[in-house]
């Protein structure tokens, strides 16, 4: 094992637990009959429809009594992966470090980013618990993103705050950052990362990721 592996990865699992419990229930919340407002601009318009339908696609796999782990498990990882601009996620988090990267190191880090992303954020499927998204209003967000705010009602515990920044690229939308009652998903890799990579480089980073992308499916964590 690379010395200081074991906490290296603990950096970078710890302060994003909280994200994993709560974008899984805020991705899987039931969005159907969500206020969507009177008037809007046709781009915020697009990213709430786009916000809903990711909810309305994963609660229809999760509420299905004959769906199999196996097959949520792909389901919400196939949302994950359509919904999310992993790519863009991947080099924004990893800062000023992508331009010294190597090609090579960028292509590997590139590949274990998204398949770490798909992991940590796939894998708790008993977080759901009958919580409900209401989209509550939207924003431009530079020329090409719009930020979708929305709140989560749990059956025991105070609402949560999500604010979706979401991205029009050629009339297609993708989620590039979600913050969590004013913590932001990317900011917090993105500190999480640096630290790593200031201490052990970026190869140090591409072996922590390889082991955590490594770990067991949610369907073997069960057993």
């Amino acid at each position: 094992m690379v010395p200081g592996r074991r906490a290296a990865e603990g950096e970078i699992t710890g302060a994003g637990e909280m994200f994993r419990r709560v974008v899984f229930s805020l991705l899987v919340a039931v969005l159907a009959g969500a206020p969507m407002g009177a008037a809007q601009p046709a781009q915020a318009a697009g990213a709430s429809e786009f916000i809903r339908a990711l909810g309305d696609e994963a609660i229809r796999v999760l509420q299905d009594p004959d769906a199999s782990l196996e097959r949520r498990e792909a389901t919400f990882r196939a949302l994950l992966k359509d919904g999310f601009d992993i790519s863009f996620l991947g080099r924004f988090v990893l800062a000023k470090e992508w331009r010294r990267a190597s090609p090579e190191q960028q292509s590997e880090y590139q590949e274990l980013f998204g398949e770490y992303i798909l992991v940590t954020y796939s894998s708790r499927f008993g977080g759901y618990a009958g919580e409900a998204l209401t989209i509550v209003g939207e924003r431009p967000a530079g020329k090409r993103d719009v930020v979708v705010s929305t709140r989560i009602d749990r059956p025991s515990g105070a609402p949560i705050r999500a604010d979706w920044r979401v991205r029009a690229d050629e009339d297609a939308f993708r989620i590039i950052d979600v913050s969590i009652e004013g913590i932001s998903m990317a900011i917090t890799h993105r500190s999480e990362f640096g630290a790593l990579v200031q201490r052990s480089g970026i190869d140090g980073l591409i072996v922590v990721l390889r082991a955590r992308a490594e770990k067991m499916p949610a369907t073997a964590a069960l057993r």
